[in-house]
């Protein structure tokens, strides 16, 4: 009989650390794989075959959409991949790319400068930065860890992540409002986006700020999420630069096409571009 227990799953915590994976890529699979054990203790069979992971993921099919159901099966056939039990692999979904996106989640302009406004009113000078820093650097929260009083000094982060590297520059106005933000700190040395205990602002922390923040500035809940501020740097770097190439590479993608799920274009701007074609009689 095939089961999962803790040991297993911090064996194979342990061996896709080897593999040089993000902290945050292995979180998720490991919670994947504890969401599959979960869900298996609610069903009669609790021996692992290739019928029982169909059943799984019909599941996830009812309750996910494909690009999550898909995320959450390939962290589980990696799972059984290192396990041997590669009978017990399934097929993810097919899926067509779509690169339309809902207008409501799009970040205007106007919105970045009020949510940036709302936190210095509000005294959270720190959220105000990291707001700043991410939407016009379009770097990812996980690094903001790399953001130091050094690296700022010099005007440029440098970025490892997955065994590849990359520098974000820093314009000088942003450069200069980084160092006062230390001054004001009292931040001599070290990572710049600290909590009270010294330590480097993790996602969670940020996530909860932005979140009651957004509601004071009267932005939507569903715009106010630092991965959106990633896109929202994307989408007015590529309307003003036009190089999807030299894009890729400032956000540390691999491939263009990640880059280009980026750059979807809103429901309401296609619609208009379907109605400048005027084919409609």
């Amino acid at each position: 009989m095939r089961t999962i227990d803790k040991n297993t799953i911090q064996s194979y915590q342990n061996h896709i650390y080897t593999q040089e994976k993000s902290q945050n890529t292995i979180d998720k699979y490991i919670r994947d794989i504890r969401t599959f054990t979960a869900w298996l203790q609610t069903q009669e069979q609790k021996d692992i075959t290739k019928e029982c992971v169909i059943r799984y993921k019909e599941h996830l099919e009812a309750k996910y959409m494909p690009s999550s159901a898909n995320s959450m099966l390939i962290a589980l056939n990696g799972f059984f991949g290192y396990t041997g039990w590669h009978d017990c692999f399934v097929t993810i979904f097919k899926t067509q790319p779509n690169h339309i996106y809902a207008q409501e989640k799009e970040m205007m302009r106007a919105e970045y400068e009020k949510l940036i406004a709302t936190a210095k009113e509000n005294g959270n000078l720190r959220l105000a930065m990291i707001i700043e820093i991410i939407g016009s650097t379009g770097m990812r929260i996980s690094e903001l860890a790399s953001v130091t009083v050094e690296a700022v000094g010099t005007g440029k982060i440098s970025i490892s992540c997955k065994g590849k590297h990359r520098e974000i520059y820093l314009v000088h106005k942003l450069k200069m409002k980084l160092l006062d933000y230390c001054k004001k700190k009292g931040i001599r040395s070290g990572a710049v986006f600290i909590t009270k205990n010294g330590n480097p602002v993790d996602r969670s922390n940020i996530w909860t700020e932005m979140k009651k923040n957004a509601e004071k500035a009267g932005v939507a809940l569903e715009k106010a999420f630092p991965h959106n501020l990633r896109h929202f740097f994307a989408r007015v770097y590529y309307s003003i630069h036009k190089n999807i190439s030299q894009l890729a590479d400032i956000l540390g993608h691999s491939s263009i096409n990640t880059t280009r799920i980026y750059l979807a274009t809103t429901e309401e701007d296609h619609v208009k571009k379907l109605e400048r074609l005027d084919l409609v009689v």
